[in-house]
C-alpha cells in the first residue's frame, strides 16, 4: 500500500507539473503606444491629450511597458510609429502589443487615416498625402507573429477638414481586423462622436474603467465599452469592434471573492440566448447595442417597429448597411462596382468617393445601359434609412432626427465615482503625456502572474498603494477618494516618475528644440496663456518654452529637412506687458531668495546690445558672458556662478542664443522623511541668503589707483624695453 500511495503522488506531482509547465513557461511582455493629438491647426480638440494619459496609466498597471507622445506632427508620428514597430519585433512572440490613437481620424477609398497635428487637409484627396495610413502599420504589425495586438483609433469625430470641392465622407470606414488582433474604433463606422468640452472623453473613461474590471476578454471589455458610452452619451456615440484574437488574454484577473463586477456578464449572456422580442423594448434595445451586429438591429425593428427607439436603431442599420456596401464596393475597385453604389445611395456618404474613383479611372459618372451592377451580400436600403444616410456623415445627436434618449441598462451599474470626477492632469512636457490622478486599483484585482513586469513602471509596482500619485498638491481630489500621502516634492517626484516615457524619435526632436522643460506652463488647446502674445492663426498653442525658440508661445515646429531657428538668428521682440519677469528656474516668491537676486519688484534697466556703455556703466549694469566691452574699457563687474538677472522681462541669452545661465545641478529628490519635517526645521537647515546689491563705483582716489596700476611700465616709445 505504501508503495501504491508513493506511486500516486509521484503521478500527481507529474501531471500537476505537466498541466503547470506551459503557465510557467509563459512570460508574456506587455508593450503599448499611445499618441493623443489635439493641438490641430485646423481646429483643437479639448480631451485626446487628456485621454491618451489616461489609457497610458491605465496600461502601465496592467503590466504594459507603455511608450506615448502628444501633439506629434506627421514626421514625429511616422518615427514614433517605426520605434514601436521595431520595439515589437524585438520583444519576441509572447508579446500582446496595444495601439491607442486620440485625436482626428479619417477616411478615403475605404482606407482609414490618422492625421497629425501640421495636417494641412484643404480637400479629400490631400488625406493620403498628409496622413497616415492605419493599414500600413497594422498588417506589419500583423506580420510580425505576436500573441494578439490591440488597435483602437479613437479618431471618429466631426471633420474640419476638407472644406473645398467635393465633400470627405464622415467618421471612420468599416475595416477587417487581422489575424491576432482586435481593432475598435470609438463611433460605429460611418458615424461621428459629438464634440467633448470636459477634461476626458466618453470613450477613454469608459475603456479605462472596463479594462480595470479585471476577468474580461478582449471582446467582453469592448462590449462593456460600448454600452457604456451609449449609455452616458444618451446615444450619441456607438462605439464598434472587431476582434480576431484567439489567445486567451484578460488585462487583469479577478479574485474569487470579489464583489460583483460592473457588467454583469451572466445577465448578458442569458440575454444572448434569448429573442429580442421575449426581453420588451427597453432590455432589447440593451441587447442589440451589446451585440452590435446588423442582424440583431434588424430583430430589434421586425420585434419593435413601432417603438420610439426604432428610429434609433433604424438609424444604427441605416450606417452599417452603407458601410458594408462601401467596403464591398471598394474591394470590387471596378467602374460596375461604383456605379452599383451609386445606384444604391446616389447622395450617399461616399457618393463622392465613388464620382472620384470613376474619374481616377476614365469612366463616366453616369453608367452605360449595358453594365453589370455587382451583387451585394445585403439587400438595398428601404425608403425609411435613405434620410440617415443622404448626407457625408451621420451624427446621432443630430436634432433633426429628433431620437429619444435611450433606456438605462440595467445589467450595467453605475459608472465609478473615480471617473466621473476625476479632475484633469496638470501641464506637463514638450510632447509628454499628462500624468492624471492616480486611482489605486481595488486589492481584487491584480495583474496576471505571468505578465513580465515592465521596467522602472512605478505604477505597476504600486497599483493597491493608497499614495495618489499628483504633481500639484492643489489639484482636487474626486469625492470619495483617500487623501494623498506623502504631498510635497516627494509626490512631485513620484509624479514626474510615473509619466510615460517618449519614443526615442520623439524624444531627439525634443532635445532639439528646446530640451526638457518640465513644469513650464501649458495652455489648453484654445484657451489663451496668461501674458502671452495672442498667436497667428493656425499656430500650435504655447509650450512653455522661450519665446525664442520653435515650437514656443504658438511659433510652428520645424519641418522635414528644416533646421530650428534659434533666438540669435531671429529679430528682437519687444517684451509683452504680460510677460513672466522670473525665468524658469528663477527665484519663486514661495523660495528664499537665491543669491545674485534682485529683491522683489526690482528691475535691471536695459542694456542695448548687450554692452557696457561708452564712458563708463551705470550702477546695476553687468556685461552678460561673451560680449566684449568696447577697446580700452574694463566689464563693470563679472558675474559670478548664479544666474543672471532677466532683462526686460526676459532671460539673458549668451552667444548662439544660448540663456547664459550656468548648467543646472542635478535634482536632488528628498527622502520621505525629510518632507515630514516642520519648515522651521527647513529654515534652519537652509537659511535665506541675501539678497543682491548692485554694484557701487569706486572713490575716485582709488580709481586714479586702479588706472596707475594698469599703466603699462615697459615697451612703449620711451619706456624701457621689457624683459
Amino acid at each position: 500500500m505504501k508503495t501504491i500511495s508513493k506511486l500516486l503522488i509521484v503521478g500527481f506531482a507529474l501531471i500537476s507539473l505537466a498541466l503547470a509547465s506551459p503557465l510557467l513557461a509563459e512570460a508574456e511582455k506587455r508593450i503599448a503606444f499611445v499618441v493623443g493629438n489635439a493641438a490641430y491647426q485646423a481646429g483643437p480638440l479639448a480631451t485626446p491629450a487628456n485621454d491618451a494619459g489616461l489609457i497610458a496609466q491605465t496600461l502601465q498597471a496592467a503590466g504594459f511597458d507603455v511608450a506615448g507622445a502628444r501633439d506629434l506632427d506627421g514626421e514625429a508620428l511616422r518615427g514614433a510609429f517605426r520605434d514601436f514597430l521595431e520595439k515589437t519585433q524585438a520583444s519576441g512572440p509572447d508579446t500582446v502589443a496595444f495601439v491607442y490613437l486620440g485625436g482626428y481620424g479619417a477616411q478615403l477609398d475605404g482606407e482609414n487615416y490618422f492625421v497629425p497635428v501640421d495636417a494641412k487637409i484643404a480637400a479629400a484627396p490631400d488625406v493620403a498625402i498628409e496622413a497616415l495610413r492605419v493599414s500600413d502599420y497594422t498588417k506589419r504589425l500583423a506580420g510580425l507573429s505576436i500573441k494578439a495586438s490591440f488597435i483602437v483609433l479613437d479618431g471618429a469625430k466631426v471633420s474640419p477638414f476638407a472644406k473645398s470641392g467635393q465633400p470627405l465622407a464622415g467618421g471612420l470606414a468599416l475595416a477587417d481586423a487581422e489575424p491576432n488582433m482586435l481593432m475598435a474604433f470609438n463611433a460605429a463606422p460611418g458615424t461621428a462622436a459629438p464634440a467633448e468640452s470636459g477634461p476626458y472623453g466618453a470613450y477613454a473613461r469608459a475603456l479605462a474603467e472596463m479594462i480595470r474590471e479585471g476577468g474580461l476578454s478582449p471582446s467582453e471589455v469592448f462590449d462593456g465599452v460600448r454600452l457604456r458610452v451609449n449609455e452616458e452619451t444618451k446615444g450619441a456615440e456607438v462605439p464598434w469592434d472587431t476582434s480576431r484574437i484567439s489567445a486567451p488574454f484578460v488585462f487583469f484577473e479577478r479574485a474569487a471573492d470579489a464583489p460583483p463586477p460592473s457588467l454583469a456578464q451572466d445577465q448578458v449572456n442569458a440575454m444572448r440566448s434569448r429573442p429580442l422580442r421575449d426581453l420588451g423594448a427597453q432590455d432589447a434595445y440593451a441587447a442589440a447595442i451589446e451585440r452590435d451586429t446588423l442582424q440583431g438591429y434588424e430583430e430589434f425593428l421586425a420585434a419593435y417597429p413601432s417603438d420610439p427607439l426604432a428610429n434609433r436603431v433604424r438609424a444604427l442599420v441605416a450606417a452599417r448597411r452603407e458601410a458594408m456596401t462601401w467596403r464591398r464596393t471598394c474591394g470590387g475597385n471596378t467602374p460596375d462596382a461604383y456605379w452599383s453604389y451609386l445606384d444604391r445611395y446616389p447622395r450617399g456618404p461616399h457618393a463622392a468617393d465613388a464620382r472620384r474613383r470613376l474619374a481616377t479611372l476614365a469612366a463616366p459618372e453616369e453608367p452605360p445601359p449595358s453594365f453589370a451592377p455587382i451583387g451585394y451580400d445585403i439587400p438595398p436600403p428601404p425608403p425609411a434609412e435613405i434620410v440617415y444616410v443622404d448626407r457625408p456623415v451621420l451624427v446621432f445627436d443630430n436634432p433633426e432626427f429628433g431620437f429619444v434618449p435611450p433606456p438605462p441598462i440595467v445589467f450595467l451599474a453605475p459608472p465609478p465615482p473615480y471617473l466621473v470626477f476625476l479632475p484633469p492632469p496638470p501641464p506637463f512636457e514638450l510632447f509628454v503625456l499628462p500624468v492624471p490622478v492616480f486611482v489605486p486599483v481595488p486589492v481584487w484585482i491584480n495583474p496576471p502572474a505571468y505578465v513580465v513586469p515592465p521596467p522602472g513602471n512605478v505604477i505597476f509596482n504600486n497599483i493597491h498603494n493608497t499614495t495618489i500619485i499628483k504633481d500639484r498638491e492643489h489639484v482636487p481630489l474626486a469625492p470619495g477618494l483617500p487623501a494623498a500621502v506623502g504631498a510635497g516634492a516627494g509626490v512631485a517626484a513620484a509624479a514626474i516618475a510615473a509619466k510615460v516615457a517618449l519614443p526615442p524619435s520623439v524624444a531627439r526632436k525634443a532635445t532639439l528644440i528646446g530640451g526638457s522643460n518640465s513644469g513650464l506652463p501649458e495652455k489648453t488647446p484654445g484657451q489663451p496663456t496668461p501674458g502671452a502674445r495672442p498667436g497667428k492663426p493656425g499656430a500650435l498653442p504655447s509650450t512653455g518654452l522661450p519665446p525664442g525658440l520653435p515650437g514656443g508661445n504658438g511659433k510652428p515646429l520645424p519641418g522635414p529637412g528644416e533646421k530650428p531657428v534659434g533666438p540669435a538668428q531671429q529679430k528682437p521682440q519687444p517684451a509683452s506687458p504680460g510677460a513672466l519677469r522670473n525665468p524658469p528656474g528663477g527665484p519663486s516668491p514661495n523660495k528664499p531668495p537665491a543669491a545674485h537676486a534682485l529683491p522683489s519688484g526690482q528691475q535691471l534697466p536695459p542694456l542695448p546690445g548687450g554692452q557696457v556703455a561708452p564712458g563708463g556703466a551705470k550702477p546695476g549694469r553687468i556685461t552678460p558672458p561673451g560680449v566684449l566691452p568696447p577697446p580700452g574699457q574694463q566689464p563693470l563687474n563679472k558675474p559670478s556662478g548664479g544666474q543672471l538677472p532677466p532683462q526686460n522681462g526676459r532671460p539673458r541669452s549668451g552667444p548662439n542664443g544660448k540663456p547664459a545661465v550656468p548648467a543646472p545641478s542635478p535634482a536632488i529628490v528628498p527622502k520621505p522623511q525629510q518632507l515630514q519635517q516642520p519648515p522651521q526645521q527647513l529654515q534652519q537647515r537652509h537659511p535665506p541668503q541675501p539678497a543682491y546689491q548692485p554694484p557701487r563705483p569706486p572713490p575716485p582716489q582709488q580709481q586714479q589707483q586702479q588706472q596707475q596700476q594698469q599703466k603699462p611700465t615697459c615697451g612703449l616709445p620711451g619706456l624701457p624695453p621689457c624683459h
